[in-house]
């Protein structure tokens, strides 16, 4: 610093008529002087010149900063962009989406600003019995206007817009949407059969030589409809060649599914896998399908219409769901085979019969009465293990004098169904156990008279 500020004072000797502003900067350090013009009114003296009007300025200044170092399309990256932490996280996901503009579409081989008639390119090389030859053709004077505009139209980014009936789960999604029939092997075309996709997900995997690692993974469901379904994973690098390869995988595992009349289960039943408990109901026409929506999408692959599903304990886990629902309905036994097991009658009863009796099996040898030690067929179906139920949480009303005098009031009628059942077994009718004394006590049907016309 001593050094600039001797220079400075030489050069100032050397011309009294100027000022020299000495400018320095950190990195790197530079002087650079500029002459200023004293006004014509003031006079130089020795004195002024040396204590007050020509002492030099010395400011710190950076020549060069974050703004000038940049192109403006760095800078407005930095500002709009967002980071790879960011990115892992799911932000940002519709930044810098910009659609690839295909500048062969409009364009014809041959077909250039200048039209030419080139054989073998957009014409043929003979026709009839005459050799083409190449020629000129007329000008299209509105050939870059229509170019310019299918260019336009290709530049902006759109959503894809599905029908109500054609989306998922959520939206636009893949999970929940139908992706087609799996493709056909050889002279077999799998005809009736839809593909419906239940996880679509990124997977990594961090090795030591490649780092981190990122494929799709997809898991779907293919079936007909009729009993016929099989569920597989596919994983690759583009998202459609994941779909295809899961849904022909699929297409390879297909299993058929016993159906109760075509449109729910055999029994109840329940089933695990890993830490995914499902608990299935059979249950009768028009109930519908009230259960998991994984499941839904699976009786829709099978055929299965109505059923009732509870799922508890990883729900979330889609592949165990499925798997845990497909273990169960692959275990459940026909009405003969429990017949032959137990060497009892099946017999079903019904509320759309009024609980009337059926025989739905007969073994081929019956047990006596004696050797009969259970007849409990949910504990026979699930191998002797009960499934277990919460319990009720306690009422608040249960100690208020109110409830109690509505159980009083209500305890002879606890058992009413179950007695009506009975009657119904034993006697074929609803009757009174003095029915055979008094035959006024029976249950009397009204018929309602046809009037004739």
């Amino acid at each position: 610093m001593a050094g600039l500020w001797n220079a400075a004072k030489c050069l100032l000797q050397l011309s009294p008529n100027y000022v020299c502003c000495l400018r320095m900067s950190l990195r790197p350090i530079g002087v650079t002087i500029q002459p200023i013009t004293l006004f014509s009114t003031v006079q130089s003296t020795p004195s002024i010149t040396s204590s007050k009007r020509f002492n030099p300025v010395v400011s710190a200044v950076r020549n060069t900063s974050f703004f000038n170092k940049l192109p403006a399309e760095s800078l407005w990256k930095g500002v709009t962009s967002v980071s790879n932490a960011g990115k892992k996280r799911g932000r940002g996901r519709a930044v810098g989406k910009k659609m690839a503009k295909n500048l062969n579409k409009g364009q014809v081989v041959g077909v250039g600003k200048t039209n030419m008639l080139w054989p073998g390119l957009n014409s043929p090389i003979i026709q009839g019995k005459e050799l083409i030859q190449q020629k000129k053709l007329p000008d299209d004077p509105d050939r870059e206007a229509k170019l310019l505009k299918l260019r336009d139209e290709m530049g902006a980014f759109r959503l894809l817009r599905l029908s109500p009936l054609e989306r998922g789960w959520s939206g636009p999604k893949l999970p929940g949407r139908s992706v087609g029939p799996p493709d056909p092997v050889g002279e077999d075309n799998f005809e009736g059969f839809d593909t419906i996709v239940l996880e679509f997900k990124i997977v990594c995997n961090m090795k030591g030589n490649l780092g981190r690692t990122r494929r799709t993974s997809a898991f779907v469901v293919t079936g007909n409809g009729n009993g016929l379904a099989g569920f597989a994973t596919g994983k690759a690098q583009m998202g459609m060649t994941a779909l295809r390869k899961a849904k022909n995988r699929a297409a390879q595992k297909l299993m058929y599914v016993e159906r109760y009349n075509e449109h729910t289960v055999l029994h109840d039943f329940f089933s695990a896998f890993g830490k995914t408990r499902v608990f299935v109901q059979k249950k009768p026409e028009g109930y519908g399908l009230v259960c998991h929506r994984a499941i839904r999408e699976i009786c829709k692959a099978i055929g299965i219409k109505d059923i009732y599903a509870k799922v508890e304990g990883s729900t979330k886990n889609v592949q165990h769901v499925a798997k845990a629902f497909m273990v169960g309905l692959l275990r459940q036994k026909t009405f003969e085979k429990i017949a032959e097991e137990t060497k009892l009658h099946v017999v079903e009863f019904r509320k759309e019969r009024d609980y009337f009796p059926q025989i739905m099996a007969k073994p081929s040898e019956v047990k006596t009465t004696k050797a009969i030690d259970d007849m409990d067929l949910n504990l026979h179906l699930n191998a002797g293990k009960v499934v277990s139920k919460r319990k009720k949480g306690f009422q608040p009303n249960e100690s208020d004098p109110s409830w109690k005098n509505h159980i009083s009031k209500t305890e002879r009628f606890r058992n009413r169904d179950q007695v009506r059942v009975n009657l119904l077994v034993e006697h074929g009718e609803v009757r009174s156990f003095l029915a055979d004394k008094y035959p006024e006590c029976r249950q009397i049907k009204f018929m309602k008279k046809m009037e004739e016309s």
